[in-house]
């Protein structure tokens, strides 16, 4: 159950996520003259940095290193992005329509990054992170 709370947490973070991802990609579309690759790289960008940023202290709640955890995000995109990127402007290119292309790298990008973050980067520091106590503070602990 504790993991369907999970999976619940993490789609409501991506889809807000999504929901800036793609309100960038379209503001970036109609306001620029730019071509796809550009106006979908900045607005990935966007996304994962929400994303990493949200999942780390709702989905995930860990306590883990960030600057690891970031590094570890960043070997993940140093590979879908190139990848989404260059198939995401071919199937433009070939007539498929940006916005459809786009939801379907977001689709994709949602269920591979969340396993890629539940068993890589997060796995060992899930849950590590512990509420603050009311009335104490944070990382001191009382003695009983």
């Amino acid at each position: 159950m504790k993991e369907a709370f999970r999976v619940l947490r993490y789609a409501l973070v991506a889809s807000s996520a999504g929901l800036l991802e793609i309100a960038s990609f379209a503001l970036l579309t109609t306001a620029t003259a730019w071509s796809y690759w550009p106006c979908y790289l900045i607005a990935l960008v966007l996304s994962v940095l929400w994303n990493f940023t949200l999942n780390r202290k709702v989905t995930f709640h860990s306590a883990g290193n960030v600057p690891v955890a970031m590094l570890k995000v960043a070997a993940y995109y140093a590979i879908f992005t190139p990848v989404s990127t260059i198939l995401g402007n071919h199937l433009v290119a070939i007539g498929w329509n940006e916005y459809l292309v786009t939801l379907l790298n977001m689709l994709v990008n949602g269920v591979t990054e969340f396993l890629y973050q539940r068993l890589f980067v997060f796995g060992k520091s899930i849950d590590s992170a512990k509420e603050k106590e009311p009335g104490t503070l944070q990382g001191v602990r009382s003695i009983h």
